[in-house]
């Protein structure tokens, strides 16, 4: 083993002493005919580690300490046994700084990747102190302890190296001993930034004082100063700034299309070490570079559906690195080392352990009062638990191999060894002493973050669950295949055990609060605790139904992460919640743009010609009319152009000692031109030259000046390094100078910005039409948000108020650049029908109908279609009144029925704010909206008998009242359909162009032209609200596929009053009410559309003059259907193709032709539309809306992407 090769190594580039081809030789070429046994140790570990790692869980003892041991008995054994002697020295060859180098940057990487950077946003400055003046703190208490207590007697620098090791703490095991824990995540997070920061500061401090000690020694008369400022220049500010650089090119890169997930794994994995590689290469730090690409990078960084992956692999490699790390540690530590080990060692470093905890408790304390005024606060109590949780593990062994085997002057042998030993001691007490008192201190603390309401709330959570299981097995007992099982069995197989069981007083007692306007007693479950516990998981739910719509990919890259971050910034802060302003604040503050230009116009604004008063004095009257003429300004320009020649030639050494008597005076000559100009301006503008930034700015400059030339005519300047860094600063000075030139193009900039900003227009859209998407989501789990019906009815007033605001900045939006809309929707539809062909051919896949090898050239296909139409989508023209009527879904696209409506229909233009029609007027026929935006609203329904009624089948949620249609909605359609009066009114709010066909005329067309346009209708309005229903009982997962399997075959049927009728047979999968009412014939049991009638209701009857119901039927025995719509239902009898390529292709052809009738109007039309929602007056919220669409989206250009 070669002990003296890490510094070497480690310092080879800025010292010159190796080559590169040495460096590469020495490192990664020794020792290479011991390959199999490392192989077969490395196999071993990680075999013995996940089957400890398994079975040891709740060990007392900590699997690093257990795989140290491991390793320690192997080193031992290596002295008795030539065999394993062997395999010992064949992991001794690897010097410290490649062990280092393989698992740390894994190990570091993936801690900051898996942090919550949202909230690490609102405690930065929390971390901030903590870090820096926290670390320079603890850092110097610990040299002093040192200092104190020597016993090693150690020189300056291992002292100093010493203490790095001691200060350093290992984010892995950190985060690992918390997670568990119950603390809330500020308190999680804050302790798993400030040990990254501790790491990451120790680390560099380390490698700092190694540099600086080396290059002392090398260099004379060398400032020491001057080598701390390069080294926080190389390793801070450079290593920050290629990080942030890195990740965005990572983004940028892997982010892309790719049709293979193992390109991403390949990738991350060898991109990591590259980079830290080219770090160390280039003189910076690869580690705090690895970790500021993982606080920049997140889950949407990466394409769709492959980030849980890659996280996965990247906590498989750290788990790894950890098994490896302690393993090897005590191979590594020579085996005579435990032969010198005594009692007074031991108690030494059970001394230092303690220490440190005090040290450390006492730096907090002492920071406390700042650190409480930050962020979300911070207390005694979290003081604590922070000492407690600090882990020392792999960053502390790392530094304590390459100290104890570095060729630094540390005296014996045995003095070596008795460093490793106490900096390896210390991190095994720590995790031993810290696992047993950490759980008693956050229990005795009372920090764990589960409330009685959250633990009420969980529980009935887990309620809910089990009775969804109980649901699902009750309905399969109807199949006739299951009938025979032992269903008393499979319910007590899924009957658990609920882990947040409450005692009987907590099911019984509720606390009561009084209402302070009514003075009404509450129940407890309204308080402020069950309000935040229920802001926080729809909080949470928003963030999941973001990243859904990503992996769906209906939301683009930049538009999730504005959400996300949105919404994850509130963090635990109470009283906070989200609003389309807050994100609307929070994507203007991420937009470098938007700062950009907000500077620009300030600097326009504050260098403006303000003329002023003249005087009344001639001479200054004459002063101020040459300053403020436009050749005064313009001469200016030219003499700082002219300025910068001379500026630039002193920049050069060998320039500048040619021609220097020439620059001197040259710069005598420009310096009098800039205080005449500043006498003028002051003459003329007086006490007002001294308000404008702009002349501050030029004066200091001028100052700076005239310092130049007095220091030089007196001879000060000496060619000493301070000297010489102060001719630096005059010269960058006066180089600024130069900033007087970008007044002249600040408006072409402002101008350039704007447009660029005007392209942000369709981020803005995706973000809008995301966040209602959200909101409407989140619809659809209100209960298991919060049991308490009246903090749901609060969550919903809010979520109603929020959705209404976003989609009337989505209306004003799209009726302001309807082009950037149609756009929109387009990307949109065709991301979307290519991923429906993409499932096509997983199930072709799954069923055995295509190979794998004929699958993944179906998805090449599809990938490079999805590149060629995404990467150069033009920008597409709103549809015109007669292509509207071309894409309406009851027309069909058929032209005769197109034309014989056309022929009576006409264009009506209404004003902003006029009024259509009233809630009670007669239907005067359909109005589809070409331009702009209508509000509709209606008014409250009374409560009377009736009502009650309906309650008992109903959720207690408030009804909505007010909505917003903007282009391509159509409204009146169930009102001509069956001639009731409007059941809302219709207001303008923009001026609005319809295409409006009377009732007369649409009657006309169902009797005489189009008899089945009638029936189309129904069907349309059936499927949006069957799509509602189906989506309850779908995951979220196979909604897209499974929805279109099913709705590609319905049908709607009429269901006479007080007639019994057969609903369910052994082809239809789901009956939906869609208009209406009916009464279940067995159970009595009556349903109110809109709603799902369960499967085990197979009769009923109508109990009103007019319903109607949507048959979903399955897609196998359709000829055994009872009921006559065979003529209604598309035929799906096709010719064999030829060939698998074509077989899929023509699969798809059929979907896409079927699918754009039924899923278009399911997954991108607007199926809430108000006269769909509102059917029956008592309907109340149980289903989710899908984001508004127009009916015209270039359907037919997606047919040919198949």
């Amino acid at each position: 083993m070669d002990l003296n090769s890490s510094l070497s190594n480690f310092t080879f580039l800025t010292r010159g002493s190796n080559t590169w081809q040495e460096f590469f030789t020495s490192t990664f070429t020794t020792a290479s005919e011991d390959l199999p046994e490392i192989i077969l140790i490395l196999s071993l570990v990680c075999t013995v580690g996940a089957f400890l790692n398994l079975h040891l869980k709740d060990f007392p003892i900590p699997l690093p300490v257990i795989l140290f041991l491991i390793g320690c008995s192997f080193e031992i054994l290596s002295f008795t046994s030539e065999q394993v002697q062997i395999y010992a020295d064949a992991i001794q060859w690897m010097s410290p700084k490649i062990f280092f180098d393989l698992f740390t940057p894994i190990i570091i990487f993936n801690v900051a990747f898996d942090m919550d950077v949202y909230i690490l946003q609102k405690l930065f400055w929390q971390v901030l102190l903590i870090t820096i003046p926290g670390f320079v703190m603890n850092y110097i208490l610990i040299l002093w302890y040192l200092a104190s207590v020597d016993k090693l007697l150690l020189k300056t620098t291992p002292w100093l190296l010493f203490s790095a090791i001691l200060v350093s703490s290992d984010p892995m095991l950190t985060a690992v001993a918390i997670r568990d824990l119950g603390l809330s995540r500020s308190l999680i997070n804050l302790i798993n930034g400030e040990s990254l920061m501790t790491a990451i500061m120790s680390l560099i401090v380390f490698t700092s004082i190694e540099d600086i000690n080396v290059s002392l020694k090398m260099k004379v008369n060398h400032s020491l100063v001057f080598e701390i400022l390069l080294e926080i220049w190389s390793y801070f500010l450079a290593s920050f700034l290629f990080g942030i650089l890195c990740s965005k090119l990572i983004q940028l890169w892997i982010s892309t299309v790719f049709g293979d997930d193992v390109y991403h794994i390949s990738l991350s994995v060898s991109i990591l070490h590259l980079i830290f590689f080219i770090c160390e290469l280039a003189g910076m730090s690869g580690i705090f570079t690895l970790a500021i690409m993982g606080l920049f990078l997140n889950s949407t960084s990466f394409k769709p559906g492959v980030e849980a992956l890659l996280l996965e692999f990247w906590n498989c490699l750290s788990f790894v690195a950890l098994l490896m790390v302690f393993t090897f540690t005590g191979l590594l530590i020579p085996a005579h080392t435990y032969l010198y080990i005594s009692f007074s060692d031991i108690y030494y470093s059970l001394n230092i352990y303690f220490t440190l905890i005090v040290l450390r408790l006492l730096v907090f304390l002492i920071m406390s009062p700042v650190l409480s005024r930050l962020g979300h606060g911070f207390s005694w109590r979290w003081a604590f638990i922070m000492v407690w949780s600090e882990m020392k593990g792999t960053p502390n062994i790392n530094m304590a191999l390459l100290l104890a085997y570095s060729d630094l002057s540390l005296g014996s042998e045995r003095e070596k060894s008795q460093v490793l030993f106490h900096g390896v001691s210390v991190c095994l007490v720590t995790l031993i002493v810290n696992r047993f008192i950490l759980p008693m201190a956050v229990s005795k603390l009372g920090l764990r973050d589960v409330t009685s309401t959250k633990y009420k709330s969980l529980y009935c959570t887990f309620q809910h669950f089990q009775e969804l299981t109980k649901s699902a097995a009750s309905a399969l007992k109807f199949d006739k295949d299951l009938a025979n099982a032992d269903w008393n069995m499979v319910e007590k197989a899924i009957i658990l055990q609920n882990p947040y069981a409450l005692n009987q007083g907590e099911q019984t007692e509720h606390q009561k609060v009084t209402c302070l306007n009514c003075n009404k007693e509450i129940d407890e479950t309204l308080n402020i605790e069950a309000m935040e516990l229920a802001n926080r998981r729809l909080l949470s739910a928003q963030i999941a139904s973001y990243q859904r719509q990503y992996r769906n990919e209906t939301l683009s890259q930049s538009a999730v992460q504005v959400l996300v971050g949105a919404a994850g910034s509130f963090g635990e802060k109470k009283g906070e919640y989200m609003s389309p302003e807050t994100i609307k604040n929070y994507s203007e503050s991420k937009k470098l743009l938007a700062f950009i230009r907000k500077v620009l116009l300030n600097w326009v604004y504050n260098t403006k010609k303000e003329k002023g008063i003249p005087s009344r004095h001639c001479i200054l009257r004459l002063f101020h009319k040459i300053v403020f003429m436009d050749e005064f300004e313009y001469i200016g320009y030219l003499v700082i152009l002219m300025n910068m020649f001379p500026i630039i030639i002193s920049w050069i050494p060998n320039l500048s000692d040619i021609y220097d008597q020439e620059l001197r005076y040259s710069n005598y000559s420009f310096l009098a031109f800039y205080i005449v100009e500043s006498l003028f301006k002051m003459a003329a503008m007086r006490k007002e030259y001294f308000l404008q930034a702009w002349n501050l700015f030029e004066l200091a400059i001028t100052l700076v000046g005239i310092i130049d030339i007095i220091l030089i005519e007196t001879n000060s300047i000496t060619y000493t390094l301070d000297f010489i860094l102060t001719v630096i600063f005059i010269k960058i000075v006066r180089f600024l100078r130069l900033l007087r030139i970008l007044k002249l193009i600040t408006p072409k900039l402002l101008q350039i910005i704007d447009q660029k900003m005007s392209h942000q227009l369709s981020l803005k859209y995706a973000i809008l039409k995301g966040y209602v998407q959200g909101e409407e989501d989140i619809m659809t789990i209100i209960d298991e948000i919060s049991s308490s019906k009246q903090v749901k009815q609060m969550l919903l007033r809010r979520i109603m108020k929020n959705t209404g605001h976003a989609m009337k900045e989505l209306g004003y939006l799209e009726y302001d650049h309807p082009e950037i809309a149609v756009t929109m929707k387009t990307k949109e539809e065709i991301n979307v029908m290519l991923n429906l062909a993409r499932e096509i051919v997983k199930v072709f896949r799954s069923k055995g109908i295509i190979h794998k090898i004929e699958g993944s050239e179906i998805n090449k296909l599809i990938m490079a279609k999805k590149r060629e139409i995404l990467d150069f989508l033009p920008v597409i023209k709103p549809l015109t009144i007669e292509e509207a009527l071309y894409h309406i879904p009851w027309l069909d696209k058929d032209k005769d029925h197109i034309h014989f409506i056309q022929e009576r229909a006409k264009v009506v233009t209404f004003d902003c704010g006029n009024d259509i029609f009233e809630e009670g007027d007669e239907p005067k026929g359909i109005y589809i909206i070409i331009s702009g935006m209508i509000k509709l609203q209606r008014s409250k329904p009374g409560f009377g008998i009736d009502q009650m009624f309906w309650e008992s089948e109903e959720k207690d949620y408030q009804l909505m009242y007010t909505d917003f249609v903007i282009s391509g909605e159509i409204i009146g359609e169930l009102n001509c359909l069956t001639n009731k009066p409007m059941m809302y009114s219709a207001t303008c709010k923009t001026v609005v162009e319809m295409c409006f066909i009377p009732k007369r005329h649409l009657y006309e067309a169902f009797e005489q032209c189009c008899p089945h346009i009638e029936y189309k209708m129904w069907l349309k309005l059936g499927l949006s609200i069957a799509a509602k229903k189906m989506r309850e009982h779908l995951s979220y997962e196979d909604w897209s596929y499974k929805m279109q399997l099913k709705l590609r075959n319905v049908s709607v049927k009429d269901i006479p009053k007080n007639t019994k009728t057969d609903i369910y047979d052994e082809t239809v999968t789901y009956v939906i009410l869609i208009h209406g009412a009916v009464e279940d014939c067995q159970l009595r049991k009556a349903y109110k559309a809109p709603s799902l009638i369960p499967i085990t209701c197979c009769q009923v009857q109508g109990t009103e003059d007019f319903t109607k119901v949507m048959i979903v039927q399955t897609l196998v025995d359709l000829k055994k259907f009872r009921w006559n719509t065979r003529k209604y239902v598309p035929s799906r009898k096709a010719s064999l193709p030829v060939s698998l390529l074509e077989l899929t292709q023509s699969f798809l052809n059929q979907q896409a032709n079927s699918i754009k009738k039924t899923f278009n109007l399911i997954q991108i039309l607007r199926f809430n539309s108000l006269q769909d929602s509102l059917i029956v007056l008592r309907r109340k919220w149980t289903s989710t809306r899908s984001p508004r669409m127009r009916l015209g989206e270039n359907l037919e250009w997606l047919t040919t992407l198949f």
